[in-house]
């Protein structure tokens, strides 16, 4: 079964447009969602969430359409986000104790175990919650209720190396059995790199692609030569940089002649963003 099943969405605005976005996620996996800021990642999660109207389109939640059965499908939703704005003065049990109200599968037993797991104090205040407690914090508000799917907005911004370490085990451990999806929008690659199982990358509105990890940094290769040679593969590059050895370019791996003898590596998918960007740079 999809636990995500974005067909064809489009939202126009005055300056952007989300245009004919698709790209599904299988029941059981971590999908990285990546993007330049702008690209919009962000107005695609409020359409996977319906918090804005899309103009055409649909988005299926294991294998329920969201429009029809929105108030049945956001009981097996669970949200964490790196910026989460709680009301600080308020001590984690009371906060709890109103949010708990709104699931008709809340689950105590299960709440006080992710507390325990995540080491969560329930009578502290909000505000006396690091970063890191707040993600984990809603975390165990989400898997209280039952959740399906985990839709992730950079979650790990802000945290130190460690306790981003950390979430991205709990993460994993978290798909283990197959049950629960994540969706992770963030522009922190290396942690897609340590725990995604497929990448989904947009740019200006449009999805460049959606693959297999391992299959979607395989589609490209990072050149690297002397200028001489830059000619020759110039108008096949989608952008490229020049340094005192020569240049460095990002192709499409189908593009790419091996007999050329220009050095090619598979790139990381922070490299894949960064020459993407730099296209946006070059022919503007």
């Amino acid at each position: 079964m999809l636990a995500l099943d974005i067909r064809n969405v489009s939202k126009k605005y005055k300056n952007f447009e989300l245009k004919d976005i698709s790209f599904q996620l299988e029941k059981g996996y971590i999908m990285g969602f990546i993007g330049a800021n702008g690209a919009g990642k962000t107005t695609t999660i409020k359409s996977i969430l319906n918090l804005i109207h899309i103009d055409s389109g649909e988005v299926r939640i294991l294998g329920k359409n969201l429009a029809e059965h929105e108030l049945e499908l956001k009981q097996e939703i669970g949200f964490a986000f790196g910026d989460v704005d709680f009301h600080n003065r308020s001590k984690v049990k009371t906060l709890t104790d109103v949010i708990k109200k709104f699931y008709k599968n809340w689950n105590d037993d299960t709440y006080y175990s992710y507390l325990r797991k995540f080491k969560l104090d329930e009578n502290k205040k909000i505000s006396e919650l690091s970063t890191g407690m707040k993600v984990k914090y809603n975390l165990a508000l989400a898997l209280s209720h039952g959740a399906k799917l985990l839709i992730l907005d950079e979650p790990t911004s802000g945290l130190d190396p460690v306790a981003r370490d950390n979430l991205l085990e709990i993460f994993q451990e978290l798909v283990g059995e197959g049950e629960i999806s994540i969706l992770f929008s963030t522009h922190i690659t290396s942690d897609l790199e340590k725990c995604a199982d497929f990448i989904t990358f947009i740019e200006n509105g449009q999805i460049v692609k959606s693959a297999e990890k391992e299959a979607f940094v395989e589609t490209y290769r990072l050149l690297s030569g002397k200028e001489s040679q830059l000619s020759e593969v110039k108008e096949l590059l989608i952008s490229y940089k020049k340094n005192s050895f020569g240049f460095t370019g990002l192709i499409h791996a189908d593009d790419f002649d091996p007999a050329s003898g220009i050095n090619a590596a598979i790139p990381s998918l922070e490299e894949i963003m960064i020459y993407f960007a730099k296209k946006e740079d070059m022919y503007v």
